[in-house]
């Protein structure tokens, strides 16, 4: 098939033969001490047989106060030979079923004000948040201090390096979805070096960016990034005061990340636990899903035109359904971005790409429902996975733990 998304791209001077990337789904389904689990296993080698270029790995902490839930994946010495292993099976799976390997990318991380380490909220914040926190202004908050976060650099140093000696490809340094280094870019009535200016207000990411290179100078170093948070004025960066979109800082933010080498970036916007319509269009949603990939689009079209010597990976094409890939072959053709990146779809039907390059479309009766089950599951302490397309796996799990509550 002649199409965009069926052509190679040079990433940090490797060679890619398609656009299409899997972004980093949690699956919640890793073991007590952060190491791989079964369903873990059983869904990367799904995306293995999947002919994606890049298999984004999901989040992993970098510390045990940081994870999510019990059973997020934290790469540390204990748990590093079932990350080796792993990574070499899904290799192997995808040189022989798709004659290539993916590149293999892992997303790095900090919960931040999401951090449930034991399973019920711990959350360490940037500052106290009145809009975020309704609701839950009783929980048991922690200001990460100056002499915390001066802390954290170390932790991302010794994940990095533990991601170079496991064998991936590159490491992703996570900026979104309110998760700590985002949360920090809205920082703006803190005092001390991590608040205030947005010169303060990016520096622990930056510190973070800059330590992952140096610990692991193998691999490439990259991010997925807020480019706006979607909440009112001043509850969120990337919005004016009149509620309007400004991507202002952003542009700052990304003119640093480039000059520490970063020329990949995968964009996403808004926040999954308070505002999930924002990055993942959907049915029964606040707005008609249309609004949301039509923002999805001119967010990414701004920013690619502003720095057209960075390649750029579209979020959100879930939501297109059947259509999908024609939607952003398109999107790709008309230069908004340069990679097409999908995340429910391949809890869904993990075989999407393959089946359009052979049939030159998707099957209906197995894409994406949009219906946001997947995220219940997760919400509700499960392990995350598509109920409805993968429901021998999954259905169990959405009957115990979602419609029994």
């Amino acid at each position: 098939m002649n199409n965009i998304l069926n052509t190679p791209l040079s990433i940090y001077g490797r060679q890619i033969p398609n656009r299409i990337v899997f972004h980093p789904m949690e699956g919640c389904d890793g073991k007590e001490n952060g190491a791989i689990g079964e369903l873990t296993r059983r869904r990367y080698l799904r995306f293995a047989r999947s002919g994606a270029a890049i298999i984004w790995f999901e989040a992993t902490a970098v510390c045990a106060e940081g994870r999510a839930n019990p059973r997020q994946l934290y790469l540390n010495e204990e748990t590093k030979d079932s990350y080796s292993e792993l990574l070499a099976e899904i290799r192997k799976t995808a040189l022989d079923e798709c004659g290539y390997e993916p590149l293999i990318i892992v997303q790095l991380t900090h919960s931040g004000r999401f951090s449930k380490p034991n399973g019920t909220p711990e959350p360490i914040v940037a500052y106290r948040n009145s809009h975020w926190e309704k609701g839950k202004e009783n929980q048991p908050y922690t200001v990460a201090n100056d002499g915390y976060c001066e802390s954290i650099p170390l932790r991302y140093a010794e994940a990095a390096r533990l991601a170079q000696e496991v064998g991936f490809d590159g490491i992703d340094v996570k900026c979104c979805h309110g998760y700590l280094f985002n949360e920090f870019l809205s920082a703006t009535e803190r005092e001390g070096r991590y608040g205030g200016s947005l010169e303060n207000r990016m520096r622990l990411y930056l510190e973070c960016v800059d330590s992952a290179r140096k610990a692991a100078d193998k691999l490439f170093v990259t991010t997925r990034l807020n480019a706006c948070d979607c909440f009112p004025y001043p509850y969120g960066y990337g919005v004016n005061a009149e509620n309007e979109i400004d991507l202002s800082e952003t542009k700052i933010i990304i003119t640093e990340l480039k000059k520490r080498g970063i020329g990949l970036i995968n964009l996403t916007l808004g926040n999954p636990y308070l505002i999930p319509h924002i990055n993942r269009p959907c049915i029964n949603a606040p707005e008609d899903g249309k609004i949301g990939m039509e923002r999805i689009y001119g967010v990414t079209k701004e920013l690619k035109t502003a720095f057209p010597e960075i390649k750029f990976i579209m979020s959100g094409l879930s939501f297109e359904g059947e259509n999908a890939l024609d939607y952003v072959s398109d999107a790709l053709s008309d230069g908004v971005a340069d990679l097409a990146g999908f995340g429910r779809m391949t809890f869904a039907y993990p075989d999407f790409f393959r089946d359009y390059l052979q049939n030159g479309k998707l099957d209906k009766s197995k894409v994406c429902l949009k219906c946001s089950k997947c995220t219940e599951l997760m919400r509700n302490a499960s392990v995350a996975g598509c109920p409805v397309r993968d429901s021998e796996v999954y259905m169990p799990y959405y009957r115990r733990d979602v419609l029994k509550k």
